[in-house]
């Protein structure tokens, strides 16, 4: 893999042509920022910048005046390559607070298995209703901790507006979900990435993880994509590395509580 080449299109293709994350959202191109707007449960947050050292504070002044009237908090998601050098540091005096950060792993889908099968006991099943939404929501609140019902809400209007942008995959030990994952579809890109992917601990290590990576990346292999992008967390990196992904920088989101600080 051409590392800088595929980094530079995931750049282009994903950062700077964002698309809205819910139906009421919009995405602004205002100078060095790109940001996407959602008054709803859709994420809210600048997605890319290039700054002018100069200038840079009163640009980060201008995206928190421009974000308060949604009134919750939002997002500016940083990359390692990102400019100015010191841009986190400049975030943290504006009140931003950094989350952990992320490892953006790629790999080109015909690199990748796409027939792993779960291990025994357990089966994949498609999420294409309320009850699969639910399911799914389960897995991410116990995995991850906190309220992932907003997933749950824009995972099922994008099932119910058939948009083909999205889908999502459970993995059930009897009737016991203890995994779930999903996949953005970027039409008009190069990319689809995967998001989720929690397993319950005491399934972790068997092989569900693999399994659900590989279902995903069938899926996206079937709609034509030629790569699969993800944002790691350490837990997931190694295993995903081992699985033939490539990380090309690292990414940490960067919150800010909404209003005027």
């Amino acid at each position: 893999m051409d590392r800088q080449a595929v980094l530079a299109a995931f750049d282009e293709q994903l950062r700077r042509r964002p698309e809205p994350d819910a139906p009421d959202g919009s995405v602004e191109h205002d100078g060095g920022v790109i940001r996407s707007m959602s008054a709803g449960d859709g994420w809210a947050g600048v997605t890319w910048c290039d700054l002018d050292p100069a200038g840079a504070d009163a640009v980060i002044a201008a995206q928190i005046h421009r974000f308060a009237g949604l009134a919750r908090p939002w997002e500016w998601k940083h990359y390692s390559y990102d400019r100015p050098p010191d841009l986190p540091d400049r975030l943290l005096a504006a009140g931003f607070t950094p989350q952990p950060a992320e490892a953006l792993l790629v790999a080109e889908i015909a690199d990748l298995p796409l027939e792993v099968p779960p291990p025994p006991g357990v089966e994949l099943l498609a999420v294409v209703d309320e009850q699969g939404v639910d399911a799914l929501v389960r897995v991410h609140d116990e995995v991850f901790g906190g309220d992932h019902s907003p997933v749950g809400r824009t995972l099922l209007a994008g099932l119910a507006g058939q948009s083909g942008t999205t889908a999502a995959v459970v993995a059930l030990a009897g009737r016991t979900p203890i995994s779930a994952g999903r996949v953005e579809f970027h039409h008009g890109t190069d990319f689809a990435s995967l998001w989720g992917g929690g397993t319950l601990p005491a399934w972790r290590g068997r092989g569900v993880f693999r399994s659900l990576v590989a279902h995903r990346a069938a899926l996206a292999a079937a709609r034509g994509f030629r790569y699969l992008q993800v944002d790691a967390s350490p837990d997931s990196r190694p295993i995903l590395k081992r699985l033939g992904f490539v990380e090309l920088a690292t990414t940490t989101p960067f919150t800010h509580p909404g209003g005027a600080g």
